[in-house]
């Protein structure tokens, strides 16, 4: 008769292994192990899915029937059997807590040895699109939003020196994907740029949007420069923005880089870091 399969889940294939031991009340030699899924941390914990497995336990072969024995023919009752002294301990009698310290250990993936590196893989610009696009197309879905993602390659500006992957999210109220100040974009294209990484071991420069916010986002600090260095001019006083992310404080910069009469410089700590447009002195 076919022994009953049994599935258990747990964090890691390590703890499911232990845990179903530990119901089983088996030993590891007792078991076949069948690795259904590997599980997934998921994104800041959410689509985390368990480890699963399933334990078979291995067919044993059934102990002969002992010869019948004849009762005596001068007793009217047969004696009663007794067990074996020696007869080992059936294994559902076994305590978990040994059981668990005999499971063995169970490696998810295999990884580099230490002090060696993975070498990193090539890739094209077309696979590198359809990996990054498939990566953020699965993270916004986990997060609990309908879109979908647009990969563009593009050509860089004066300051950047090689072309970038765009990868453009699009969809209805996507506003909580940029987040105060931008700061939820800035960490989604942080952990796509870190995913990517992961695979093809090296770094790519690509860059997450929504609904081109980024590309209005410079407009508006753009003319916004220029509105307040007018002021300065106009006034002789320097003028302090309100708090930026770095990456918003340097297109104010280098919009203001080369006017000849006002200069930028950043003051303020952490999140409270602004630009200062200051009047050159022109005596």
């Amino acid at each position: 008769m076919a022994e009953q399969s049994h599935e258990f889940t747990g964090k890691t294939v390590d703890e499911a292994v232990a845990e179903g031991l530990a119901q089983l009340r088996l030993s590891r030699s007792d078991v076949s192990v069948e690795i259904l899924s590997k599980g997934s941390r998921g994104i800041f914990g959410i689509g985390s899915e368990p480890a699963r497995v399933r334990l078979t336990p291995a067919s044993k072969p059934q102990t002969p029937a002992q010869p019948a024995q004849p009762a005596p023919a001068a007793k009217a009752e047969p004696a009663p059997v007794q067990p074996p002294a020696n007869k080992a301990e059936p294994a559902a009698a076994m305590p978990a807590e040994t059981l668990e310290e005999e499971a063995p250990e169970f490696e998810e993936e295999e990884e580099p040895a230490a002090g060696e590196e993975r070498a990193a893989t090539a890739v094209s610009d077309q696979e590198l699109a359809e990996m990054a696009s498939d990566m953020l197309a699965e993270m916004i879905r986990l997060m609990g939003f309908e879109a979908t993602v647009a990969a563009s390659w593009q050509e860089p500006d004066e300051q950047e020196g090689d072309p970038y992957l765009l990868l453009d999210i699009e969809g209805q109220d996507l506003g909580a994907l940029i987040g105060r100040r931008g700061e939820t974009l800035a960490s989604i294209q942080y952990l796509v740029r870190l995913m990517v990484n992961q695979r093809i071991r090296q770094w790519k420069n690509i860059v997450v949007d929504v609904e081109k916010y980024k590309e209005r986002r410079v407009t508006q600090l753009t003319q916004l420069a220029q509105r307040m260095a007018n002021q300065v001019v106009e006034s002789g006083r320097a003028v302090a923005l309100e708090p930026m992310p770095a990456n918003e404080r340097r297109i104010v910069h280098l919009a203001l880089r080369d006017h000849p009469q006002v200069y930028t410089q950043s003051s303020g700590e952490d999140e409270r870091r602004k630009v200062n447009i200051v009047p050159r002195d022109t005596a």
